[in-house]
């Protein structure tokens, strides 16, 4: 048999990030035998001489086939890493140097840039959440953004939009969780309900949202929380989205125009209006499909 893939992935210590990485290399790891090595990315300083004298620790890791990095800090590490040791290089999301540095890109189609033999576009960021087998239609999930420059937060607006939905699905246990982005007096001015309980994010291990995301039949999200949006989707449950004014020059913001449009998600302008939201028989894979892309991709360069 043909000796495991070795993929070492580049962390910038950003959950986001990390877990953007971290659901590729699972991916390829579900397609292919394969070994998942982390390593921190370095200062821009180390990486730089790293780069220039090809000299860079790998630890006691075997040679990588891919490396994989998100986030701005994780670049040149990921480049210096590669020019010591070798292997491919896979950067997700934008990267700040050109994009001919790195071997492979895989983008958020917002970002809008076009796809070719190196460059993949997928629906919003990677992810490491898988649909689950079955989920309790009676069990709701609420997740709450804030502060961001794509959408102008209205605290008073996402309480009387959390206040009509528990109203209408009384039979539903509805979750809410904060993130660090929510105004910090919002949970003060929320009104209890008996099918609402409420945990701050601060109170939330690493491992409480995907399991809540694998057992909700139905997932609520402030526009803001784009990557919870995407995770919602990819868990297979049905997806609502409150309203909130989109700033008109945001990537983000179009993109959950997008979902909209093509009825991923439903908007609570049109959830109060129709009292459903619309279903998701084909939950987002984008992080298996990438996978299948570069092992593709690998086969013809080694043929």
């Amino acid at each position: 048999m043909p000796p495991p893939l070795v993929v070492w992935v580049v962390s910038d210590g950003k959950p986001g990030h990390v877990n953007q990485s971290l659901g590729l290399a699972e991916a390829l790891a579900r397609a292919t035998p394969a070994a998942i090595h982390r390593l921190p990315a370095m200062p821009a300083w180390r990486a730089w001489l790293g780069l220039l004298l090809k000299s860079v620790p790998g630890g006691t890791f075997p040679k990588p086939d891919l490396i994989v990095g998100a986030g701005h800090a994780t670049h040149l590490t990921l480049l210096a890493l590669q020019r010591a040791h070798g292997g491919r290089s896979v950067v997700l999301m934008k990267p700040s140097l050109p994009r001919r540095c790195f071997d492979l890109c895989i983008l958020p189609r917002h970002d809008g840039v076009a796809e070719d033999a190196h460059t993949l576009a997928t629906a919003g960021a990677l992810n490491r959440i898988q649909p689950a087998a079955a989920r309790d239609a009676g069990h709701g999930l609420i997740l709450l953004g804030g502060t961001s420059p794509h959408f102008e937060w209205d605290s008073d607006a996402i309480q009387v939009q959390i206040k009509g939905i528990l109203a209408r699905t009384p039979d539903i246990q509805w979750t809410l969780t904060t993130s660090r982005r929510t105004p910090a007096d919002f949970l003060d001015a929320l009104q209890a309900s008996p099918n609402l309980t409420v945990i701050s994010h601060t109170a939330t291990p690493p491992d409480w949202l995907p399991a809540q995301l694998a057992r909700s039949g139905t997932v609520w999200v402030t526009p803001d929380s784009s990557s919870m949006v995407f995770e919602a989707l990819t868990a297979g449950a049905e997806v609502g989205v409150f309203d909130l004014s989109a700033n008109p020059k945001s990537r983000v913001g179009r993109a959950i125009a997008q979902l909209a449009d093509a009825r991923r998600i439903t908007r609570f302008v049109h959830w109060r209006t129709h009292g459903e939201l619309h279903p998701n028989p084909h939950p987002l894979a984008e992080a298996d499909r990438c996978a299948a892309w570069i092992l593709d991709w690998l086969k013809k360069k080694r043929s």
